[in-house]
């Protein structure tokens, strides 16, 4: 499998954007659905900004370096990977306080309304965000198996908040057909790209999506914590009234008036202000994804995953797969169920093969296609292999259970 793996590199032509990226030697990075991978130009952009931009022009580069309009010149660069318009996204806030802006938001659109429909094992944070709008008596959480969400649509339910790619399996929801669904309800819908956005074709407007929202640490390689993106429908925008009515989202923030008014269109849903040197940081992962272009990146992606299980049958490993057999259905990325997952990620990560672990059971890992080869799955699928048959993971050591898994 190894000669065949070279023979697909060979011929790959993403091959090259590798050396685009910073990574270590004796690393095969199997997690970059979790943090993405470090963009060569991204530190030389830093230095920029932390040099010349704040050390030199100190505040005088909010006008002079358009610090001033970089939450909505990076979520104008980012409309294009998720099917939206330059005037629908905005980057700003984390994923967790964009979530919690648009339900509010959309609970306020659609009055007399409280119920928010998800499904049970969605990511946390989305659950979480219901939760504290429910806790403040505005909102009702209401969940329903995957099979059953249509069927759970009734006349109370304000918003359908999904994720579109689940984070542990990697299935991917029917966005066009839920999206319809719900609005044959009188719903709104809110989908979650965290696990989409920049590693497959996404196209909102095409499905008639009213809000989105993503991280931009994972597929658009933004780092640690980088700041997050959201989507509101253009015909939503007068409309939209969100929470958190901070100075960045209003009309005139430099007038200093004591009465809010909401700026137009998206810049409405900024609220503190702009965290310029993760948006920096984001801007280089953003161009560099965009350049390789999204269905070049998901061909890659399912060829990669396709690869590995051929190279899983290889070494006679029989795991049971969680994501969907065919890779049409699912993300970039392949989950398997075992009861020693965490032991068995963290003896794979001691010999530099980095996936992660997802309580209870979940051995997750990721295919970037921007870096990632066909000889990494190879290497990676023997790794396993051996880590399984020599009952390395029975190592104490990696037990362990760490503070982030």
């Amino acid at each position: 499998m190894l000669d065949r793996a070279r023979e697909l590199d060979a011929a790959d032509p993403l091959s090259g954007y590798r050396d685009r990226f910073d990574l270590p030697d004796g690393v095969i990075y199997l997690d970059g659905n979790s943090l993405g991978a470090l963009p060569r130009a991204t530190s030389a952009r830093m230095q920029q900004v932390i040099r010349e931009e704040w050390g030199e022009g100190l505040i005088r580069s909010w006008n002079d370096a358009d610090w001033i309009s970089a939450a909505r010149r990076v979520g104008g660069k980012i409309a294009p990977l998720i099917g939206a318009g330059p005037r629908e996204v905005v980057a700003c806030d984390s994923t967790s306080v964009n979530l919690f802006k648009l339900i509010a938001a959309a609970l306020d659109m659609r009055s007399g309304r409280k119920v928010i429909l998800s499904e049970p094992g969605n990511f946390p944070t989305d659950l979480y965000m219901i939760a504290g709008l429910e806790r403040q008596g505005l909102a009702e959480r209401r969940l329903a198996e995957r099979d059953k969400l249509i069927g759970a649509l009734d006349d109370d339910v304000a918003l359908l908040l999904l994720t579109q790619v689940h984070y542990k399996s990697g299935a991917m929801h029917d966005m066009a057909g839920l999206t319809s669904a719900a609005h044959g309800a009188g719903a709104l819908v809110l989908w979650d790209l965290s696990h989409s956005g920049g590693a497959m074709p996404v196209d909102l407007n095409a499905c008639h999506a009213d809000f989105a929202v993503g991280c931009g640490y994972k597929y658009l390689n933004g780092g640690p914590g980088a700041p997050a993106y959201a989507f509101v429908a253009e015909r939503h925008h007068a409309a939209l009234h969100q929470p958190l009515t901070g100075w960045f989202g209003h009309a005139a923030p430099f007038e200093f008036s004591d009465d809010y008014a909401p700026a137009p269109g998206i810049d409405r849903l900024q609220c503190g202000t702009s965290p310029i040197l993760g948006l920096a940081a984001l801007e280089v992962g953003v161009e560099l994804i965009a350049e390789i272009g999204v269905d070049r990146l998901f061909g890659k992606s399912r060829a990669l995953s396709e690869f590995f299980l051929e190279c899983l049958v290889e070494q006679d490993l029989k795991l049971e797969l969680v994501s969907p057999q065919d890779s049409a259905e699912r993300g970039s990325q392949l989950s398997f169920r075992h009861p020693e997952a965490y032991a068995i990620c963290q003896a794979l990560i001691a010999r530099g093969v980095i996936g992660d672990f997802r309580d209870p059971d979940i051995l997750r890992l990721g295919f970037a296609p921007a870096y990632l080869r066909f000889e990494d799955m190879a290497e990676a699928a023997r790794h396993l292999a051996e880590v399984l048959r020599t009952g390395e993971w029975e190592r104490p050591e990696f037990r362990e259970r760490a503070a982030v898994t």
